[in-house]
């Protein structure tokens, strides 16, 4: 996986909380790739370009989240997707890990936003159709954890 800067769109602007879920999506594909540990990749991601434009506290919260939660957070998201874990893409895995982490951790971001986030994290780094893959398994979940919240839109 490139740099940020080679994917995404340079005349689209991006928050420093987008930036922080960019630079979580490569520490979690790093992970999933060559299960290094989480001190290890925050440390080196820490050193790249743009880091300095990102969130870093929303940074912390997602890398180290989703790694230690990892378990717990494929359990949720395993009964919508129509293949092994071990079938994913990094990409899309990194993605469903961070969109599961934040729909189920972070109920003060609306759950489209979370969905949003997942989808144009994988449009940007991932295949041709991942995004629409990410989007359907992060809706029916969103469907599970916030109900509430998805049943009142």
């Amino acid at each position: 996986m490139t740099s940020t800067s080679q994917h995404a769109n340079p005349n689209k602007s991006r928050s420093p909380r987008h930036r922080a879920r960019e630079f979580a999506l490569q520490g979690i594909y790093q992970w999933l790739l060559n299960n290094e540990d989480s001190g290890v990749i925050d440390a080196h991601i820490r050193e790249a370009h743009g880091f300095d434009k990102a969130d870093r506290e929303h940074f912390d919260v997602l890398l180290h989240g989703a790694i230690n939660h990892s378990i717990q957070l494929r359990e949720e998201f395993a009964p919508f997707i129509d293949r092994g874990i071990g079938q994913l893409s990094p990409i899309e895995h990194a993605a469903l890990l961070i969109g599961a982490f934040e729909l189920k951790n972070h109920i003060e971001i609306p759950y489209r936003v979370v969905i949003n986030e997942a989808v144009e994290l994988t449009k940007s780094f991932g295949g041709q159709d991942g995004h629409k893959y990410v989007n359907g398994v992060l809706d029916k979940l969103a469907a599970k954890l916030r109900a509430t919240e998805v049943n009142a839109k």
